[in-house]
């Protein structure tokens, strides 16, 4: 089994008793969401400053500095207090949105000297680029509750309000998702009867950009490189469809509504049966966040799934969170995943950073009376038999394991921006990974790595050191119309860490090939100067029953405890077949510490390797995995430098495998 954090404790605000015949599988319904928000808002607002400006939630500042973060407070839970007065339709019993005019009112005066409360200027991203994130949730936030907030604020206010959001608009963003504040706040400005020039401006750079970055499928780059993450849907689709949808432009929601539509196809399957969604990409910490392009289609009517799925998906996200500790006993979300959790942080992350969570909080713009409240929950797209579906486009794979359990083999999404050298960053663990799943985070960047195929030489110093996996470059993915197999490759240069050796020519070829529970993966590398070694690791895994604490000292790898535990069998090309066991004590986002399996083997000019995985929580009824042992579950035929041929147990199929230089060929037939 796959561990799992154990909640710990009921959640510290009153939640409705549930009803499981609307609800089958959560339980919740309308009334579990506004208390959610209701709990949520509560709590924060305990840490507002005297006036209401910013929400200085406790914790460790972000690099951008406590008066960023106070703000950022302020922004982001007044997403959350929108959508829910909105989608009351301006009932406000509670006062929240006086509240928030308040804040608006301190925050924009001009600083003086004894005024902690004013924003920080917007300026350019590369100076001190934090509020202009925080200016679209503003933006948004005073779009979404213009008759009951903005409408009556004195003149001067409103002045002052736009001078500090046409900030947005006179700053440089970051080249990526950033170019839509500017254009949300142009969205609101223009809504409100003041937009001119610049506004039009930001709205068609923004849209224009877009475009750019549009791979197909549904999937945007998050800006100019390879970027796939859940920027998709929390940001890419959200910003430019939600404006559309606000201004009844018929048009772009119509544009933008059916690239939605194409990405729920293959994102709906991202989510785990327990409600959880991938953990991949970076910003994890915004959590149910990750539901957000669910809820766009349920609001503008761009999406393929049912009031039921779409409901189910929606509400077993911010279950799962909320079962599993993501709101402390003092009701107030934590910098992590589950719990706190350092690793699945970037440096950018303050305390007020997990609001970016109230974006999952958009389905209380749908009306009560709507389907998406009244149809009963059907069954999540992942929660069927087992599948692969391939998303070409982004160089994807996904895998669902037939008992709620989703994979996701990325061979295509590697967050390096063009211009930058392959050897200018390390490895983002959140990106660089052969794979991800719903039920295991990433090993922090200081342990071994899991997912990885690495290239060992010697370095300057006679020791050796290990490849990273930097830019990845996609050589295809397809899968079965009846999603039985699937399969994406990808290449890649090793890079070494700073001080390590440069070696002209050495590449790397890899492709998984999925069908029911199990991983084929093959990779094949070419330049190796003499000496190379290879390690290729697979998931990391706690131990059953053991979740909460690190093995004794006299437990060795081949111990009871660790049996079972591999998920890796070596095909060809590996020293042994059987792995060893790699200890990872900074664990994951999912447990505490981890255990890694990996297999290791010699590598000179040209070689191929080859071997089973799979993700080793005991995959359901419909995994293979499940039926036979991993190193019975296929057999290699036969193999060489370029290709290898494999025949499953299951039913005597046969897959064959074959790499040219910059592309693989895969075709699978009925054995004899």
């Amino acid at each position: 089994m796959t561990a799992t954090a154990a909640a710990p404790g009921p959640v510290p605000f009153e939640l409705p008793p549930e009803n499981r015949e609307l609800s089958p599988f959560t339980g919740w319904t309308r009334a579990h969401w506004e208390a959610t928000a209701d709990g949520l808002l509560t709590a924060a607002w305990r840490f507002a400053t005297p006036r209401g400006a910013m929400l200085d939630l406790p914790g460790r500042p972000s690099r951008t500095g406590v008066r960023s973060d106070g703000l950022e407070g302020y922004a982001r839970t007044f997403l959350a207090a929108a959508f829910r007065v909105a989608g009351a339709r301006g009932a406000d019993p509670d006062g929240r949105l006086e509240r928030y005019a308040d804040g608006l009112a301190a925050g924009t005066r001009t600083p003086g000297r004894d005024d902690e409360e004013s924003w920080p200027p917007i300026l350019d991203h590369t100076v001190y680029g934090q509020p202009m994130v925080e200016s679209a949730s503003v933006a948004l936030s005073l779009r979404l509750t213009r008759p009951w907030l903005w409408d009556r604020l004195d003149e001067d206010v409103q002045d002052r309000a736009e001078e500090w959001l046409r900030g947005a608009l006179r700053h440089v963003p970051a080249p990526n998702n950033w170019y839509l504040f500017p254009l949300t706040v142009a969205g609101f400005l223009e809504s409100a009867g003041r937009g001119d020039s610049a506004t039009r401006q930001a709205i068609e750079r923004g849209l224009e950009l877009l475009e750019s970055w549009y791979r197909g499928e549904g999937w945007y780059a998050d800006g100019d490189g390879r970027a796939f993450d859940h920027y998709n849907g929390w940001a890419l689709h959200l910003y430019p469809l939600l404006h559309a949808h606000l201004a009844e432009d018929s048009g772009q929601l119509a544009h933008h509504g059916a690239r939605l539509r194409a990405h729920l196809e293959g994102f709906s399957l991202l989510f785990d049966g327990n409600g959880a969604p991938l953990h991949f990409g970076r910003s994890l910490t915004y959590r149910f966040a990750a539901n957000a392009a669910v809820a766009l289609g349920a609001l503008t009517g761009h999406t393929p799934l049912t009031p039921g799925v779409s409901r189910r998906l929606l509400s077993g996200s911010v279950r799962y969170f909320l079962d599993r500790g993501a709101v402390s006993r003092d009701g107030l979300l934590t910098l992590g995943w589950h719990g706190p959790h350092d690793a699945t942080l970037q440096d950018y992350s303050g305390p007020a950073s997990p609001y970016w969570a109230s974006k999952g909080l958009l389905p209380l713009l749908v009306p009560e009376d709507d389907p998406l409240w009244t149809a009963r929950e059907e069954p999540a797209p992942g929660e069927g038999p087992a599948r692969a579906v391939a998303l070409p486009s982004a160089g994807l794979l996904i895998q669902t394991g037939g008992d709620g359990t989703v994979r996701l083999h990325n061979h295509g999404s590697d967050h390096v921006p063009p211009h930058e050298g392959e050897s200018a960053r390390a490895a983002d663990s959140l990106y660089a990974r052969l794979a991800y799943s719903t039920r295991t985070g990433p090993t922090a960047a200081g342990n071994v790595p899991d997912n990885h195929f690495a290239v060992e030489v010697q370095g300057p110093s006679g020791t050796a050191v290990r490849s990273a996996r930097v830019r990845i470059h996609p050589m295809g993915a397809a899968s079965a119309p009846d999603g039985a197999w699937g399969w994406a490759a990808s290449w890649h240069t090793p890079v070494f860490p700073s001080g390590g050796p440069m070696v002209p020519g050495l590449r790397v070829q890899s492709l998984t090939y999925v069908r029911g529970g199990l991983e084929l993966r093959v990779h094949r590398v070419v330049g190796a100067p003499p000496g190379a070694r290879v390690r290729l690791t697979g998931w990391a895994t706690g131990v059953p029953d053991h979740e909460a604490h690190e093995p004794a000292p006299h437990e060795p790898p081949g111990s009871p405890a660790l049996h079972g535990l591999h998920g890796l069998h070596g095909l060809h090309g590996w020293d042994e077949n059987a792995p060893a066991t790699l200890r990872a004590p900074q664990g994951t986002a999912f447990t505490r510490w981890a255990l890694v399996p990996a297999v290791t083997g010699d590598a000179e000019g040209t070689a191929l390797f080859a071997a089973l995985a799979t993700l080793p929580s005991g995959a359901g009824p419909e995994a293979e995995a499940d039926a036979v042992p991993l190193h019975d579950a296929a057999a290699l035929l036969s193999a060489d430098d370029t290709s290898a041929v494999v025949r499953w147990s299951a039913d005597g199929s046969l897959t064959r495998i074959a790499f040219t230089p910059y592309s693989a060929e895969v075709t699978t037939s009925q054995g004899p």
